[in-house]
């Protein structure tokens, strides 16, 4: 225990770095060490001294300051891996507001998987910043990451700024529906970017904010609940609803409470009867954003500085496609357990992956159980009333034979993507023993990340943002010509001798004065790029917002609006 007996050696130390790397903690690290040595006595150093040593190592390595470091980081990142997209807004002392970072998986994955977008907030390093993932469900019924930010605040202005960052990364391809938490300036932030999605609210803080400003209803009566959630799930008629919503009322003496008026006037984002028709992938609430947190609270600690935080963000993405990989090869690798040794079964094994067939079977084998009536006829199509075993709720369904188009009032396949028990009622009694073509829909299937990835956007925008756009368009397009001409010689011979012709057009393109951004321009941009950033704007504010952010309709912060942000964009792999 002397001091000049005390040391850690090289090989100790690799271990402690790569521990360090993987977020073991420093405890965990040391309990590793001791059973590597046959006891902490045999160690060589006391706890403090490796303390020393982490401490002095994470100090060693923001000597540039967060802000650089940060630079850094991103540009390393762009130089392995090309498609990486980042944008990082500065005010005008040079500070870093805002950023977001995609690396080229999570653009690809957005093409695929990107009809249904989840984003919420969480605090998880030293700046306090909100950390604001986008994450949406894949084929396999996976959480896929799409991108993050780390905010300055949560005002309209960073959100705003965000949202359309975030369609610049994507070649402006926006969500079918974008899922959120209630926040006023997040909806008004969507509504002016997102103009062509859909915004729901998260069912989850819905019923959680329910819990807290109507506790006594839910104490006074058990059927309540019940009730408030018919509410929210059951009801497929808008005037039904209504009538549903107003007897609730006046069973529990809610006409005048406030909440009840906040939350109706926003009805159409979380009640069921106005959403059937949009596409959630099955999503009713933020639960793969929130669950994403869970996750990083294991990987990233406050004390972390912004280099720790990249790091372990990058490793939590990893370890995320891994879960992805495996779940691929046993998809590939099994057969899927038939309840029923059926025509529609078979097929929808052989098409759908494990989950989404699952879903699927539990509605067919239901089908025994409903009883099924006509109720109207023409010469297009037939009109059948549905129901469980002839008691509960009635569901109609139309069928038109010339197509053998099918649509059912619980609009189950326009929110979910697979066909409900009532149409696979109707389907059966016109004895069509296979899934109709146009009701599989391919993000669902084995197959849903084969095929053409060229993006048909239109590029718009600022000359900044253009070049963003204009890369990511191009860049979808290369790499499945890059991918299909590595294939053999010939196309490989091909491709080489068109690209070279091609780099010698755009070249010659390039030194026309009209045509694109001239040489002088992207010099500019780049040595621009490469200022020095002064560092990482914090709060004026003392201390630190923690919990929970508050909802629209809870008490309301007010938030700093800078003013003349300035955008820092790299155009480096341009040059």
């Amino acid at each position: 225990m002397l001091r000049s007996n005390r040391k850690i050696s090289y090989a100790q130390k690799a271990i402690a770095d790569d521990a360090e790397k993987a977020g073991l903690s420093i405890k965990k690290t040391i309990d590793l060490l001791a059973v590597q040595n046959g006891g902490r006595e045999h160690n060589g150093f006391l706890d403090k001294d490796y303390q020393n040593y982490i401490g002095t190592k994470r100090k060693a390595t923001m000597i540039k300051g967060d802000g650089q470091a940060i630079m850094d980081y991103f540009r390393k990142a762009q130089a392995e891996d090309p498609s990486f997209f980042y944008l990082v807004q500065l005010d005008d002392d040079d500070l870093i507001m805002n950023m977001f970072w995609a690396d080229g998986r999570s653009i690809i994955d957005y093409k695929y998987f990107g009809d249904v977008c989840f984003d919420t907030t969480y605090r998880t390093n030293e700046y306090g910043r909100p950390f604001a993932p986008f994450v949406g469900v894949n084929h396999l019924k996976q959480t896929v990451i799409f991108g993050a930010a780390l905010l300055y605040d949560e005002t309209i202005t960073s959100f705003k700024w965000l949202f359309e960052t975030f369609l610049t990364t994507m070649a402006g391809n926006q969500p079918k529906t974008i899922l959120t938490d209630q926040s006023a300036a997040m909806a008004k932030a969507i509504e002016e970017v997102f103009t062509e999605s859909h915004h729901r609210l998260c069912i989850w803080h819905i019923y959680q904010n329910a819990a807290k400003h109507l506790s006594h209803v839910f104490n006074a009566s058990d059927q309540f609940a019940k009730d408030f959630s018919a509410c929210v799930y059951d009801y497929e008629d808008e005037e039904e609803w209504y009538k549903g919503w107003d007897d609730m009322l006046t069973k529990y003496n809610l006409r005048n409470n406030e909440w009840l008026e906040g939350i109706f006037s926003m009805r159409e984002k979380w009640a069921m009867v106005y959403g059937r028709h949009m596409f959630t992938a099955d999503m009713m609430s933020t639960q793969r954003s929130e669950s994403i947190n869970s996750v990083l609270k294991k990987y990233l600690k406050p004390k972390h500085n912004m280099t720790y935080f990249f790091d372990h963000y990058a490793r939590l993405v990893e370890d995320r496609r891994y879960q992805e990989l495996l779940a691929e090869f046993k998809m590939r690798d099994t057969i899927p357990v038939l309840q029923a040794n059926v025509e529609m079964l078979r097929q929808a094994s052989k098409v759908y992956t494990p989950k989404v067939f699952k879903m699927f079977q539990e509605e067919f084998v239901k089908v025994l159980d409903y009883t099924i009536d006509k109720i109207n006829k023409n010469e297009v199509r037939v009109e059948y009333k549905v129901r469980y075993a002839g008691r509960g709720t009635e569901h109609f369904v139309q069928f038109e034979s010339s197509s053998q188009a099918v649509d059912c009032s619980c609009k189950k396949f326009e929110f979910v993507g697979i066909l409900c028990t009532h149409a696979l009622k109707v389907l059966d009694k016109k004895n069509i023993k296979q899934i109709p073509r146009r009701y599989i829909l391919k993000r669902w299937t084995k197959d849903a990340k084969d095929g053409d990835l060229r993006s048909s956007v239109r590029v718009q925008g600022s000359s900044e943002k253009l070049i963003g756009k204009r890369y990511c368009n191009l860049h979808y397009n290369f790499r499945e010509i890059s991918t299909l001409a590595a294939e053999n010689d010939a196309m490989y011979e091909h491709a080489s001798e068109v690209f070279s012709n091609l780099l010698k057009d755009l070249q010659g393109m390039r030194t026309c004065s009209d045509v694109g951004t001239s040489h002088e321009e992207l010099c500019s941009n780049h040595e621009e790029d490469h200022r020095v950033v002064a560092g990482v704007k914090t709060k004026a504010t003392v201390g630190r917002p923690k919990g929970r952010i508050k909802g629209a309709l809870e008490l309301r912060k007010s938030h700093k609006v800078q003013s003349k942000p300035q955008v820092h964009f790299d155009l480096s792999f341009l040059l």
